[in-house]
């Protein structure tokens, strides 16, 4: 999935197909933040004026390319999840076994199907921890770049909280559910915060 075109992806999101879709456009989404984040620490590194921080880019832009990858790869597994959820509806119904078994791999489904947007908003998440430094030493010239990739990391947290909002209601274990519903409530609460002091910070440093 992810060495698909770009213009191949967008014309199977934009089709009657239902993947990928909305998951998989939350993690394409994080990974173009994440590598906004990863090119103002390209731009920084090796730069006059900039020496002091130079550890500090290099750290930055491992951790971001780290996620980046780790986001990018999110939207197989999106399909994956999608597609084992599918499969558990599909499975036979006709004796009480079959639709104990059935009923037993559609929770597992679900349950998957909501883990994978919870990882995809975990990782946003920390990727907007690391833009925090990318807008207090990266290279000023192209700071607004930051700024357009924690846009899209608040996007992308967003939209990875509404697939999880999607599922939740259908998952029969309230343990799991009260779990996801606090997990995601957390990220959202602590980190689209977060993107709005460190887009603050780079329109201070724009002028």
């Amino acid at each position: 999935m992810q060495d698909m075109p770009l213009q191949q992806f967008l014309d199977e999101l934009a089709s009657a197909a239902p993947t990928p879709g909305g998951g998989g456009a939350a993690a394409i989404m994080g990974a173009m933040g994440a590598a906004l984040i990863s090119m103002v620490a390209n731009l920084t590194i090796g730069k006059k004026g900039y020496e002091a921080v130079e550890s500090e880019m290099q750290a930055q832009l491992a951790a971001s390319e780290g996620l980046r990858a780790r986001l990018t790869g999110m939207v197989a597994d999106d399909v994956g999840a999608f597609n084992q959820l599918m499969a558990a509806y599909r499975l036979p119904k006709e004796t009480a076994s079959e639709k104990a078994d059935r009923t037993v791999a559609i929770q597992e489904g679900l349950k998957q199907a909501t883990r994978v947007p919870l990882a995809c908003a975990h990782a946003c998440a920390e990727v907007i921890r690391v833009a925090r430094r990318s807008a207090e030493h990266g290279n000023r010239n192209v700071i607004s770049d930051t700024g357009a990739g924690v846009l899209a990391l608040q996007a992308a947290l967003r939209s990875a909280a509404l697939n999880v909002d999607i599922n939740v209601p259908m998952i029969k274990d309230m343990a799991f559910v009260a779990s996801a519903r606090k997990e995601i409530d957390g990220l959202l609460q602590e980190f689209l915060p977060l993107g709005e002091s460190v887009l603050a910070h780079v329109k201070s440093r724009m002028g």
